[in-house]
C-alpha cells in the first residue's frame, strides 16, 4: 500500500509541483490549502504524512499542529519553511514534528525524510498495539453485552465453572458458542491445562476417532508412527467438541464410554488408557430431532445434557448489539491503525433492524470490512454491507438522537407483539421490569 501524503501550503504552483513530483515517486498525494482544510482532511482520511508550509493565512502551521497532534493515532509531520522561519520551524519539531526541510530543498532529500517518518511512525503504533495486547492479554477476557440475556449466560458460566460436570451449549452457527466454552475453562480449576476444541463436521468417523483418541503405528493406510489423540493432549484441561451433532454415531458409542469411565483406546491399540479430561460439547442442531432420526444416540445426548446453556440468537438480545459493535471497532481499529472513532446515528439504526442471521460472527465480519474500507472518521449506514431495512429507511431516522431511536425500537416490537410486553421483553433481550420503565419513561401508550 502506498504512503498516504498531505500536501498543506497556501501557494497553489508548490502544491502541484510537490503532488506531481510525488507521485512519480509512488507516493499518493493529497492537497490543502490552508490549516482549515488540511484539518477537514486529516478528521476524514488516514494520511500517514503532512508536509506542512508553517505561514498561513488563518490557521496557521504551528495551529494545525496542536489539533492535529492530540490524536496518539495523528500522521506524522514534517515542516517545510523558508530560510526566514527557522526559528518556528524548531518549535514545531518542540511540539511534535518529525523533522523539517528549508526551501528550496531537493526532492531526494524529502524522499528518505518521508521514508524515515513513516516507518517511525509505523513502528511506533505497533508498539503501541503491543502494550494495549498485553496489557489487554493482562485483564481478565469478558463477554460484551449488558442484556437480561447476557447477564444470565454470565450468571451460569460464573455457577458450572468450578464444577468438572459435562456442558452442551445449544446456539445458532455464530453466537459465540466456541466463547462460551472457552470462558467456562478460563474460570474452571482446570485453567492452567490446555483448552482443545475439535470441531466434528470436519474429518471422516476413521479420521476423526484418530484425532480423538489417537492411532498405533500401523493402524490404517500412512499410520505410519504412534499418534496421541486430543484426549491425551487435553489431560487434565478442557475438550471442547463443537458441533458435536456431526459426530458419526459409530464413534459416538466409543465418546459416551470414555464420558462414563474417563477410558479409551487408540485405533488399532489393544491397551485401554485413561484420561481425566472435562468435557464440553457444541451444536446448532436440534438433538431431539437427531434422536428419533436414529442420527444421535439418546445414552450419549443425556450423559452430555448434565449442564444445559443456551445462547439466544443476537436478534432476540439487540441491547448487546451496539457494545459489541463498539468492541469490534476497537478491536479492528486498532489491527488495521485506522483512526475510525466511531459510528454515525445512520449505521446504528441499520444494525438495530437488521435480523442477524449470521449472529455475532456475522457482525464481526462486517465491522471487519467496514473498517478496512472506511476513509473517514465514523462509520456510516453505507460502509455497512447488510441489506436495506425492511421497518423504515435509515435516512428518515438520520436526525434522531440514541433515545429516539430506541424508543422507536420499543415500540416497532411492541407493535409485532401485539402489545404482548412479556414476549416483547424477551426480543428486546431485557425484562419486564426493564421494559416497564422504559414505556413509562418514554410515555408509551400501550
Amino acid at each position: 500500500m502506498a504512503i498516504r501524503v498531505l500536501i498543506v501550503d497556501d501557494e497553489e504552483p508548490v502544491r502541484r509541483l510537490l503532488s506531481k513530483e510525488l507521485k512519480r515517486k509512488g507516493y499518493e498525494t493529497d492537497t490543502a490549502e490552508d490549516g482549515s482544510a488540511a484539518l477537514h482532511k486529516i478528521r476524514k482520511t488516514n494520511y500517514d504524512i503532512v508536509l506542512l508550509d508553517i505561514v498561513m493565512p488563518g490557521l496557521d502551521g504551528l495551529a494545525l499542529m496542536k489539533k492535529v497532534k492530540a490524536d496518539p493515532a495523528s500522521p506524522a509531520i514534517i515542516v517545510l519553511t523558508g530560510r526566514a522561519t527557522v526559528d518556528t520551524a524548531v518549535e514545531a519539531m518542540k511540539n511534535g514534528a518529525y523533522d523539517y526541510l528549508t526551501k528550496p530543498y531537493k526532492l531526494e532529500e524529502l524522499v528518505i525524510i518521508i521514508n524515515r517518518a513513516y516507518e517511525q511512525r509505523r513502528l511506533s503504533i505497533e508498539n503501541t498495539l503491543l502494550q494495549q495486547e498485553l496489557s489487554r492479554k493482562e485483564r481478565p477476557d469478558k463477554f460484551i453485552g449488558k442484556s437480561q440475556h447476557y447477564s444470565q449466560l454470565l450468571m451460569m458460566i460464573n455457577k458450572i465453572a468450578p464444577t468438572d460436570s459435562t456442558v452442551l451449549i445449544l446456539g445458532e452457527s455464530g453466537t459465540g458458542k466456541e466463547l462460551v466454552a472457552n470462558h467456562i475453562w478460563k474460570k474452571s480449576k482446570r485453567n492452567k491445562n490446555p483448552f482443545i476444541a475439535l470441531n466434528c463436521s470436519t474429518f471422516s468417523e476413521t479420521l476423526m476417532e484418530s484425532e480423538l483418541f489417537g492411532h498405533e503405528k500401523g493402524a490404517f493406510t500412512n499410520a505410519y508412527k504412534v499418534k496421541h489423540g486430543l484426549v491425551e493432549a487435553a489431560s487434565e484441561g478442557t475438550l471442547f467438541l463443537d458441533e458435536i451433532g456431526e459426530m458419526p454415531i459409530g464413534l459416538q458409542a466409543k465418546l459416551l464410554r470414555f464420558l462414563d469411565d474417563g477410558e479409551f483406546r487408540r485405533v488399532g491399540g489393544n491397551k485401554m488408557m485413561n484420561a481425566d479430561v472435562r468435557v464440553i460439547a457444541a451444536t446448532n442442531k436440534n438433538l431431539q430431532e437427531a434422536i428419533e432420526k436414529n442420527q444421535f444416540r439418546e445414552d450419549l445426548y443425556y450423559r452430555l445434557n448434565v449442564i444445559n446453556l443456551e445462547i439466544p440468537p443476537l436478534r432476540e438480545r439487540r441491547e448487546d448489539i451496539v457494545p459489541l459493535s463498539e468492541y469490534f471497532l476497537n478491536k479492528y481499529t486498532r489491527k488495521f491503525m485506522k483512526s475510525v472513532k466511531g459510528f454515525d446515528k445512520n449505521a446504528v439504526v441499520k444494525f438495530l433492524e437488521y435480523e442477524w442471521p449470521g449472529n455475532v460472527r456475522e457482525l464481526e465480519n462486517i465491522i471487519e470490512r467496514a473498517v478496512i474500507l472506511s476513509e473517514s472518521e465514523r462509520i456510516g449506514a453505507d460502509d455497512i454491507s447488510i441489506p436495506d431495512v425492511q421497518h423504515g429507511s435509515v435516512d428518515e431516522k438520520a436526525g434522531l438522537s440514541l433515545q429516539e431511536m430506541e424508543k422507536e425500537h420499543i415500540l416497532k416490537v411492541l407493535r409485532e407483539a401485539g402489545g404482548n410486553q412479556t414476549q416483547a421483553s424477551r426480543v428486546l433481550g431485557i425484562d419486564r421490569k426493564t421494559l416497564y420503565l422504559k414505556i413509562k419513561k418514554y410515555n408509551i401508550q400501550v
